[in-house]
């Protein structure tokens, strides 16, 4: 089965029966988990209340709160609402969400169907954009022949931005797969413009545990302010399910990692911990909060010594700006902007390119449809306080003289093509990286560092653009 290796710290809860098998098919689960009981709404946003149950996608939002909305406005509208797990999972750097529905889907599905059973829901939608992740889920619902509601599984474009909750509630409906703006809730208007109760993967498997354990049990693992487990992915390659107030540091160590230069926490839309901050937290939402940071969707990643950060920075900062929905000029024109001022920074650009970026940053804050490029912006800015002493020598010197390693993960992308260089035109003006920095790199010398690039589907136009601006004539598509 492809995915992420798994482990757990103590015993396992999500995880558990994961110990022999790879895969929990329905009567494992069943046999692993038990039965599942029913309850009412009420009875439900209690018990999620006192377990201080939040949305483990990223925002943290209570999800009591969350069902007692819906609940208001089906009975305000006097409709059935519709329940949606978020498994778009679209951040690279996080594979939680998706090792849960590889091997224990029945466990996401249990929480659902409560939740929707309490609800009234007329439906239940899954939303994916693995193609194992689809064939896991259709496998599971095959493997329990009925449900008590229907569940269906739709499969969205795998875009960062698929994941964001209009998003995903507009794609479902009409299979355009965008923020819809407005300040518009799910919980309002969601599917179909019914209410709508949206939460991610981990949130609804949270549910289904606290519902068969109880609120007294469920608490006995982690902090008393924030119980239970959380499942985290460990520089973007192990997933670990593992109690709250871990020590950061320890955590780190148990898989041969080490704080580094610094952690990035809560992904790609996370902040930055300092080395002495990394040192002082514990995993959960509070102590990452208290030090600058945040849970997320528990992507810890931390940066070794060895590679240039604000050089990580700006690879991610990029890949962000291209994950645009291209809607909002904000984030459209106004991510790529800031990633140009930041390039400027990083080839030595002085005070004025470090005005520029701070100009960029504030430009594209609190105007999107989405809070896509607020985050951005954030995490820019939170690398850039981070990393003041590298931000110097970039700035005013000549760099801090580490190569950038690639740590951060990036998508594994197929090549629509490839750019050769013909090494006896190129006379290394280096007007191709600018355009194509994602695919065409220099070396030391000013040429670029490989004779034949692969080119990804969605750069093929700004590749077409590298190949006419080179004045040599030293490039061709393949």
């Amino acid at each position: 089965m492809s995915g992420a290796p798994i482990a757990w710290l103590g015993r396992p809860v999500l995880l558990a029966g994961l110990e022999q098998e790879e895969r929990l098919d329905y009567r494992s689960h069943l046999v692993v988990h038990g039965g599942m009981p029913l309850m009412p709404a009420d009875e439900l946003a209690d018990l999620a209340e006192n377990v201080n149950l939040r949305g483990r996608g990223g925002a943290g939002f209570p999800f009591a709160t969350k069902l007692r909305a819906v609940v208001k406005s089906a009975a305000r509208r006097k409709g059935r609402p519709v329940v949606v797990v978020n498994g778009t999972e679209g951040e690279p750097s996080c594979l939680k969400d998706a090792a849960l529905l590889l091997r224990t889907p029945h466990l996401v599905l249990d929480g659902a169907l409560l939740a929707a059973t309490a609800l009234d829901a007329e439906q239940v939608v899954i939303g994916c954009t693995r193609v194992d992740v689809e064939q896991s889920l259709r496998r599971a619902l095959n493997e329990r022949r009925s449900t008590s509601l229907p569940v269906t599984v739709n499969r969205l474009p795998e875009r960062f931005v698929s994941g964001e909750g209009s998003a995903l509630a507009r794609g479902i409906t009409s299979g355009i797969a965008l923020p819809r703006g407005g300040g518009v809730r799910t919980s309002d208007s969601g599917v179909g413009g019914m209410p709508t109760l949206l939460s991610n993967t981990e949130t609804y498997a949270q549910l289904a545990v606290a519902a068969r354990l109880g609120a007294l049990t469920y608490r006995e693992v982690g902090l008393p302010s924030e119980p239970g487990t959380v499942m985290m992915t460990l520089a973007g390659r192990q997933v670990v399910e593992g109690p709250t107030g871990v020590p950061l540091g320890e955590l780190l160590t148990m898989f041969g990692l080490d704080i580094g230069q610094g952690v990035l926490v809560g992904g790609y839309h996370g902040k930055w911990l300092s080395p002495e901050a990394a040192a002082q937290a514990v995993v959960s939402r509070e102590s990452f909060q208290s030090l600058g940071g945040a849970l997320g969707a528990g992507a810890i990643l931390p940066l070794p010594e060895t590679t240039c950060p604000l050089g990580e920075a700006l690879r991610v900062a990029r890949w962000m700006a291209d994950e645009t929905a291209g809607q909002c000029g904000p984030c459209y024109l106004g991510l790529p902007a800031l990633v140009k001022a930041l390039e400027e920074v990083l080839k030595g650009g002085g005070r004025p390119a470090m005005e520029l970026v701070e100009t960029r940053m504030q430009a594209v804050m609190k105007r999107g449809a989405c809070s896509h490029p607020d985050a951005a912006s954030r995490f820019v800015a939170s690398a850039l306080s981070t990393f003041d002493d590298d931000l110097q020598m970039h700035t005013y010197q000549y760099g801090c003289g580490r190569p950038v390693q690639d740590v951060l993960p990036m998508p594994v992308m197929e090549s629509a093509g490839t750019i050769v260089v013909d090494w006896t035109l190129c006379e290394a003006h280096g007007l191709c990286s600018s355009v194509l920095p994602d695919v065409i790199s220099l070396g030391a010398d000013g040429f670029p560092a490989a004779a034949v690039m692969p080119v990804p589907p969605q750069l093929l136009q700004q590749a077409a653009r590298a190949v006419d601006r080179c004045p040599a004539l030293a490039l061709r598509m393949q």
